[in-house]
This record gives structure tokens, sequence and C-alpha cells, in this order.
């Protein structure tokens, strides 16, 4: 996969650099912007009860937050501390008590708490039981909650059972024990958060480049010539990363945006481990590219257009041919592809005109190395695998794959999250990432000693809707199995999500708090045990960054929640009492054992086995995947791939809507105000000269509606491309249709055509046939 290892971090360049700063008032005074001394201040304060093992927890472990990969307070990158308010804000997770037994008496109370007030309440004390019709929860052993379980596996067929494991500290452990489990159990119905989020970016990636991750490093920002960031906000959801685009500025990196809005936090941001940034801030891109929601295939279809009608005026070249024809397949059918759609259509679709997209196109056509990074923006879309083909598509042509400072990399939001699949915890794939194939199979049963399953399984939103099948159906899903997550406020459509959860006869809540989810009832019976933290897991843990460094958390002396358990134990233990007579082929005496297992079956982890204290790290694959453009592909070459330009569905005075994050973490909200925009929770975000249309002042209550919901916010006047709106996440869900998930990798869809109208108005005609015909013919317009 690759050679070449990365050398220690990059010293960091401090020098002030006054062309960078923001502003000369210190600490950003008068500004939007995050607070982080006062946030840091709060986050003692929160801790207060148990700040030694905050501390060590920061110091120690690696963090379980976003998927940098900073483990205690360094990393791999860049010299120096880091440390981000996200990060901070998932400590009290780690060190709360446990919830007052109390208010398990009273569960129609807690369901009119939220999940952040859920959340405060502190940790699951023990596991515990409720069946439809009970308003409380009922205490039970270990024994109990663990027999009960089994013996309902038992009792049904193994495609009716389904496993769901997210990320938010999870370990590689974790996965992988539970991908062993489900298989040992007979099912595949086995998946993970990538579902809905970072799914079709593995899934492209495999289908070009043969690879599933990141092809580059982090340390490739910092002095590259370009650096690409295409409906991503890492400002926001991996704070610690401007710290790296900082040091990307000062080595003359260019930074652009490619996305509907211009973010306030990607145009300047106060990184608070950096003093020169945290008095006066730092102007992080140089430039955006406001392109349409779901435009940017247009638009990359412009870029190459551009650059290969540049060839044919003998305008010079931006294609490395060299490096196309001794590394791709497909050039000739690619370009004339994308030499088919007219102007007219590309600058219709994208949102940006002809002019723009040349600028673009220039500007990597004179950059001699580029990283192209990519987070939701792209995948949650009904087309998402083709989003991230065509940003591939544009790196092979300019020769950006397999070198210093070229790659392109999936940024992931979540800590654990890259080694999910990696672990084969998904339906059609097992250890290493690889197909669910028979040679593959095979090759696992000699590992684990026991048949596997040949029948492909569900993906999450499918198992879901399982559950609403007729009871004698063979995949009618009736246990569900979730190691975390809230459906409610993850998938799109809550209120049918509910159902699909109320139709399951037996749903289990492993989690270390509770949630909306947790309170829904099942058809028989809800069961909830308490999970141990990423911190507490006996023998430590690994999780995998996004730029594929394996690093070991050790296991952090603290207070803990006396019955709960490490999450690999509950797995062993329950596969254990499903099939007895088998049980000696599901067991790990500890989690080094885990390890030693993991480096056996998938090779790339070959190393892991070694990681055992504080600070041991391994990159798998190298410091470049496809390095020296040789691809782990069946002829060694990447595929250049003709994308079609998806329709985009909303006809006049109809808008674009899709979801955005605040200050939150997936959807754990840790404030109603976002202080990267300064916009509240039920701020809908809307271009002045469309609101003016509209007749809609700032501020002014105005609802968003379509056939499938209808969401009422306030208009919160933005810089984001005219035709679009954005609304955040989950609020947001109740617009989105259910059950549209993507071809290839299936995320569901998250963006949506709507109606924009002033409160007053729409509530005025609700009832009337004026409401009716606006989404008649929003339907129309979408069939």
């Amino acid at each position: 996969m690759g050679k070449t290892k990365h050398t220690g971090p990059i010293k960091l360049d401090t020098s002030l650099t006054p062309s960078l700063w923001v502003s000369k008032v210190p600490l950003g005074l008068g500004k939007i912007k995050p607070k982080h001394i006062r946030d840091t201040l709060k986050v003692v304060w929160e801790n207060r009860d148990n700040l030694p093992y905050a501390y060590r927890i920061l110091t120690q472990g690696v963090c379980d937050g976003c998927a940098l990969g900073v483990g205690g307070l360094y990393d791999q990158t860049l010299t120096g501390p880091h440390l981000c308010t996200t990060r901070l804000n998932l400590l009290r997770l780690n060190t709360m008590p446990p919830l007052d037994p109390s208010v398990l008496e009273d569960v129609e109370a807690l369901r009119k708490l939220d999940s952040t007030a859920l959340r405060k309440l502190g940790r699951i004390p023990f596991p515990m039981s409720r069946k439809p019709g009970e308003n409380k929860f009922t205490r039970l052993s270990w024994d109990e909650a663990l027999n009960r379980i089994a013996a309902k596996i038992r009792s049904i067929n193994p495609k009716q059972l389904a496993f769901y494991l997210t990320s938010r500290g999870m370990t590689n452990e974790v996965y992988y024990t539970a991908t062993k489990v489900a298989r040992f159990l007979g099912t595949n119905n086995i998946d993970n958060a990538a579902r809905i989020c970072h799914s079709p970016s593995k899934t492209a990636l495999k289908r070009s480049l043969g690879i599933g991750a990141s092809s580059c490093s982090y340390k490739d920002w910092i002095g590259t010539d370009v650096l690409i960031f295409w409906g991503s906000v890492p400002s926001n959801n991996q704070p610690v990363s401007t710290k790296y685009m900082y040091a990307a500025k000062k080595k003359g990196t260019k930074i652009i945006l490619v996305n509907p809005y211009r973010e306030p936090s990607m145009e300047h941001y106060w990184i608070p481990s950096i003093p020169e940034s945290a008095l006066f801030g730092t102007k992080l891109v140089d430039d955006v590219y406001q392109v349409n929601i779901g435009g940017d295939i247009a638009f990359m279809n412009g870029v190459m257009k551009h650059w290969f009608e540049m060839e044919e005026k003998g305008a010079g070249s931006a294609i490395d041919h060299a490096f196309v024809r001794e590394h791709t397949n497909g050039f000739d059918e690619l370009k004339a592809h994308v030499l088919k759609p007219d102007w007219d259509l590309l600058e219709k679709s994208a949102g940006v005109s002809r002019e723009r997209m040349k600028e673009f196109a220039e500007l990597l056509a004179k950059a001699k190395s580029g990283v192209f990074v990519w987070s939701m923006g792209l995948t949650q879309h009904r087309f998402g695998t083709d989003n991230v083909t065509q940003v591939v598509n544009l790196a092979l042509l300019r020769g950006f794959i397999g070198r210093e400072h070229c790659g392109v990399m999936p940024i992931r939001g979540h800590s654990g999250v890259q080694g999910a699949g990696e672990m084969g915890a998904e339906p059609m794939s097992l250890p290493g990432g690889v197909p669910l194939d028979e040679e593959n199979i095979k090759r696992m049963e000699e590992i684990w000693g026991f048949e596997i399953p040949r029948w492909p399984g569900d993906i999450v939103g499918v198992s879901l809707e399982n559950a609403l099948l007729p009871d004698d159906h063979e995949r009618k899903t009736k246990v569900f199995y979730t190691s975390g997550g809230n459906f409610l406020e993850t998938m799109p459509d809550p209120d049918f999500v509910k159902q699909c959860l109320e139709a399951v006869e037996l749903r289990v809540h492993q989690d270390i708090i509770l949630n909306t989810s947790t309170l829904v009832d099942a058809k028989e019976e809800v069961i909830v045990l308490p999970a141990m933290t990423r911190f507490e897991q006996p023998g430590g843990g690994t999780s995998t960054s996004t730029e594929r460094m394996v690093y070991f958390s050790p296991e952090i002396k603290g207070p803990r929640i006396e019955e709960a358990r490490a999450e690999w134990q509950i797995y062993i233990d329950l596969a254990s009492r499903v099939y007895p007579e088998k049980a000696h082929l599901i067991q790990f005496k500890d989690a080094q054992a885990i390890r030693e297992e993991i480096a056996k079956a998938n090779p790339n982890y070959d190393g892991i086995q070694h990681l055992k204290k504080q600070g041991d790290v391994f990159q798998w694959g190298g410091a470049w995947l496809c390095e020296g453009g040789v691809c782990p592909t069946p002829d060694g070459r990447g595929n250049l791939i003709p994308i079609e330009i998806p329709e985009l569905r909303k006809t006049e005075g109809q808008f674009y809507v899709t979801t955005r994050r605040g200050k939150q973490f997936n959807s754990m909200i840790f404030s109603e105000r976002d202080p990267a925009t300064g916009g509240e929770r039920h701020d809908i975000f809307i271009n002045p000269e469309d609101a003016k249309k509209l007749n809609i002042e700032e501020g002014e209550a105005i609802v968003v509606y379509n056939q499938f919901g209808q969401l009422q916010g306030r208009a919160k006047y933005a810089d984001v491309r005219s035709g679009n709106i954005q609304v955040y996440w989950p609020e947001g869900n109740v617009l989105l249709e259910k059950g549209v998930y993507e071809k290839f990798a299936g995320v569901p869809e998250y963006n949506v055509a709507a109606v924009v109208e002033k409160a007053d108005t729409y509530y005025a005609h609700k009832d009337t046939r004026y409401v009716e015909k606006r989404i008649e013919d929003l339907e129309t317009e979408v069939s």
C-alpha cells in the first residue's frame, strides 16, 4: 500500500505575520467567534467534582472527539500542545457520576426532556428493562439482562437480528469484537456510523483507487500549493485542523473552500493554542467558490472542461499526461464525457459562472501539488459516491496522488469511525474492509473457527425499516442491538423512525447515557446496558485517525460506574450465552488478545499488536497510499470514471435545502447559539436578496415546508448561494424524505427541495388549497 514513513512532528513557525491577522483588536473583541477562554472555564466548572481525572484523560488519553487523532495534548503533525473546545465539551461524558435512580421511576417525565437535558442527568448506572405500558425502568442484574437477550436471539432467525455501532469513543477492539460476534450469531446485519456520513467516501475511493481511506497525511497540508475543502468546515467540526491550516498558510499554501455558504469560521479563526492567532485571529481561506447544494459535480465538470479546452486551443496543458498515461485507465472516455455538456447547463447546475470555473481550473493548473479534503457536504447526497469520484478524477488528472503534499482525504468527524469499516463492522465486508465474498469468507473462517453467513446483510436504515415487515417475514427485524446512537435525531423523518423503533420486538441500548431513542417503546421490551468509556476499558484500546494513524489509548485510573462493563466484554458474554456449546470459539482473555487477532484478520493492521502503552502509534499503509502512482487495484492503475451531472430537483420559487452543524458533536448539542455564525438553533440561513424577494425581514418568523414536513424558524441573512438555504441538523430532519439511500454506499439523502414562506402567510393558508398546490408542484418536479 505504501512504503515511505513520515518523520517526527513539524516545528511550527510562530513568527508574527500581520498579513494573516483578522483584526488588530486583541482577542477578537466585538467579533462573532468562539469564546475559547470562557468555554474552557465552563468545562472546568462542569468537571469540578472530578478535575484530576479529567486532567488525566486530557493528558494521557487519545481524543474521543473527531478523528484528527490527538494523543494526550500532542499529535504526529505539529509540535506544541493541541486542545479544542469540542474535546472539552465531550469531557463530561467521561467524568460525570451515575444518574439518580429515582428519575427512572417516571418515563413520561423523562420524555419531556430533550437529549441535552437527558445527557446532563448522568451516566446509566445499571442494566434495566422497560416493557410497553410501563412508566418506569426496572433494574436488572447482568445475568438477567443478558439471559433475556440471549433467549430472544435464540428464538429468531439470524436474519431478524441487527447490530449497530456508533463511534464516539468506541475503539477498534470493540468494533472487531462486535463484527466477530455478529457473524458468530449468524447475522451479517451489522453497521456503523459511517453509513450516515462517509460511506460514499470509502466506496468511491475503492472504485477509483482501490483504497478505503485517506491517501495522504495531515503533514501534506503544510507546504502543498493548494489545499481545497469541498463541503467541509473543519474549523467547526475538527477545530485542531485550524492549527494545520495556520502552518500551511505560513508555508504559502493557498486554501480554497467550495461550499454554498461562506463559512465565517473558515475565513477567520482565533486558534487558542497559537498566541498570535489567539490574539489577532487568522485569515484561513483565500477564496470561496459558492456552488449550489448538489452542484459540485457540475462545477468539477466545468473545471475539467476548461482544462480540455485549454489544450485544444494550444493554451498549455493542465493535465499531467505522463501520470495519466502510466497510472490511469479511462482517460479518453472521461474526456469525451466532460466535453459533452454545454456551459449553460454547467452554470445552472453548479450555480457558479463559467469565468469562476475557469479561475479555479487555472489555479489547479498552475499548482504543482494539491490536497483535496471533503466531508458531508459531498457525501450526504443521493449521488454522494459520484461526488467523491469526481474529486478523485480531478486529482488523477493533475497527478496529485501518491507523493508528498498531494492526496485525497475524507476528513472524519468521529474518533473511531475510520476503524469501524476496517474492523468489518458493516454488512458487505469483513475485517480489512474486504468484500463479503467466498475467498474472504473462507480466510476469516480459518481465523475464527466457525461458519460465516453467506447472505448479504442490510444497512442500518433498511434494518430499521424491516421492523415494519410482516411478523412471519424472514428479514423482519425483531432484535435491534445498538451501541450508542440516537436514530430519532440522526435519520430523516423522525416520526417514521419512531414507528420503526416501536415495531422492534426487543431493542437493546448499550450506552453510557440516556437519549430520546432509549425512551421509545418496543413491542416487547427495551433493555438498557451500561457501557464503559474508552478511558475505562481494561487493557486500553486503539482508534484510527483520518490519516490512518492507529493510536493506543491506555486505561486511565479514575472513578468508575460500578456496574458498567467494557463493550467488547458485553458482546463476548452475550454470544457465550446464546450458543454456550460454542462459547470457546468467541473468547478473548483481554484487550491485547483482540489486538493480536486483528493483526491477523486485517493485514494492514499488522503492528497493532505492539501498541501497549501511552504514546504508541503506527500509520498503516505508510505516509501515502498509491505511492508513486501505483494503486492497489487489479492492474495497479487508478480509474478515471465519467460522472453524470445529477438533476437538481427544484423549480422557480423553491429552494435547495441542506443541513448544517452548530456547537454540537454529531447530534449532541452543547449550545443553542453557534459561536461561529451567531446563529440560533431555529435560524434558517437564507440569502438576503432571496429573502427580500419574498418580503422576509431578518429575524422574521418563516416556515420551510415540502411534501415530507414543515419547519418553523427565523430568517437569518447569510452569504449563502442564492436559491439555497441551510437549516440546523437534527432539527431540519423533519423536511427529509425517508427511505432514500445512495445507490452505491447507502447513505441517506440529507438534501431536499422546499418552499419558504413568511409564517403568517403559511398559517393563514395552511388549511386551504394554496399550500396543497405548492406541495403538489414540488412533488411533480421531483417525480
